[in-house]
């Protein structure tokens, strides 16, 4: 095989890239189930680090074969097997303590209820700066953006 300055170049660049951690934003997910383990390490030999419940959002930072590393809203991290969780479709309440949920999307609208940090949501929509959400027990109203992970 001959090469050529143009083939060099080329395979320089694509081993360049492959050497680059992508620039791609986070890709968020839910756990699928209650009781789900996440370990220290990206197999079932790894200890159990941490177990988490149905709909615990989390962010994906690395993947390994079927194992996802990934962090919680509280900057943990772990590793999680890959078909215990689905694309991101929940929240979770990272305020100081409680916050507002409210009847529509503006600080001047009626509190529908007050929600506690680390409660998780699920998300169904967004208008701006706001984010439509329902609690568990069926309530739905806005929340302002910041107030929530991821």
């Amino acid at each position: 095989m001959k090469f050529t300055f143009q083939t060099v170049k080329v395979a320089v660049l694509m081993s360049s890239l492959l050497l680059v951690p992508s620039m791609l934003p986070a890709e968020t997910v839910s756990v699928k189930k209650d009781n789900v383990n996440v370990r220290s390490g990206p197999g079932t030999t790894y200890p159990v680090a941490m177990e988490l419940f149905k709909g615990y959002p989390l962010k994906v930072i690395e993947k390994k074969g079927d194992w996802l590393k990934i962090k919680d809203f509280e900057e943990d991290s772990g590793w999680i097997y890959s078909p215990l969780v689905a694309p991101g479709s929940t929240v979770i309440v990272n305020g100081k303590e409680s916050i507002n949920m409210r009847a529509k999307p503006n600080t001047t609208a009626s509190i529908v209820a007050t929600v506690d940090r680390g409660v998780v949501l699920t998300k169904l929509s967004t208008q701006g700066k706001w984010v439509k959400v329902r609690h568990s027990q069926g309530t739905t109203g806005w929340i302002y953006r910041p107030l929530l992970w991821p």
